[in-house]
């Protein structure tokens, strides 16, 4: 353990986490309380000391005009102590995104390749994958607004990845319109519902003026029957997906393939619901889901 001056810390992973200011402020009061209970991890480098882990506490100690911190140094390079620091998880546990922002600065800035980062952060290579795609897929100011802390990263995967699918380009527009508004998740989803359901002309009003588009929604809210619950509809998909499974297991168990010889209608609907079956479970996926019970590879186990 040894004291360093904040000057002296490079920060140079900053941009892997989103900014939480609620955590910042209690962070901070609990430092002026108790001091500071846990070491931030460094890693000594040709330009300094670079911080890997502890950038929350960094923020906070600056917020109380503190100038030294304790710190723990790690005998490693700055990769391995950014894979070390991600599968110990001393804080919190990384959001999809910030771990998207991770996987790509060990490809890009160190040079690992995606299935070496899978088996060293005991992953699958499709959750590598799938990962790496959040990253690409948001516009570069939606990135900023959410290392910012403008936007909640949990929002941002359930309705900006989607829309930055769509059209990045209105994705970008609609998170520069919402200007200093911090969006809900709520708030997020309905405008994102709301392009989704509309034409041309509605989907150009929704991006430019978000928070008009917001007040008109609620305006009109009293006016329509409210919507079943999507929880509730998703769980009674997947009962009836899981009870239509069932039933077919049986019937391949009883010998229905054995007759069925050479039948290209029943090729056919097999591969469809195959298909449609792996794009639902890489969306499930996506969503970071637990599922239930899993393989070290960190994907769902089979049932």
């Amino acid at each position: 353990m040894i004291t360093l001056e904040l000057s002296q810390l490079t920060l140079r992973y900053a941009a892997l986490r989103v900014r939480d200011r609620d955590r910042e402020a209690a962070l901070a009061a609990s430092l002026m309380r108790q001091g500071q209970q846990e070491p931030v991890w460094v890693v000594k480098s040709s330009t300094g000391w670079v911080l890997i882990d502890g950038y929350q506490r960094v923020a906070a100690l600056r917020r109380l005009a503190e100038d030294e911190v304790q710190a723990l140094v790690l005998e490693v390079d700055e990769a391995e102590a950014l894979i070390l620091a991600h599968r110990l998880a001393r804080s919190r546990r990384r959001t999809a995104l910030e771990e998207a922002w991770l996987l790509r600065a060990l490809l890009e800035d160190h040079g690992l390749r995606q299935r070496e980062l899978a088996t060293r952060l005991g992953r699958s290579p499709s959750w590598v994958s799938r990962r790496l795609a959040l990253a690409r897929v948001l516009p570069t100011s939606v990135q900023e607004a959410l290392r910012a802390g403008r936007i909640g990263p949990h929002a941002a995967v359930k309705a900006l990845v989607p829309l930055a699918r769509a059209n990045a380009e209105h994705c970008a527009r609609l998170v520069t319109n919402l200007g200093k508004h911090r969006a809900t998740e709520r708030e997020l989803l309905r405008l994102w519902a709301l392009w989704r359901g509309s034409d041309a002309e509605g989907r150009e009003r929704i991006v430019s003026q978000p928070l008009l588009a917001l007040k008109a929604d609620a305006a009109r809210a009293p006016e329509r029957r409210e919507a079943p619950d999507a929880v509730a509809q998703l769980i009674a998909d997947f009962e009836a997906l899981g009870a239509v499974c069932g039933r077919a297991r049986r019937r391949v168990r009883d010998g229905a393939l054995r007759g069925a010889g050479d039948n290209a209608h029943l090729t056919r609907t097999w591969t469809g619901a195959r298909l449609g079956f792996e794009e639902l479970a890489a969306l499930v996926a996506e969503e970071d889901i637990d599922a239930g019970p899993r393989h070290t590879s960190g994907d769902p186990a089979p049932a």
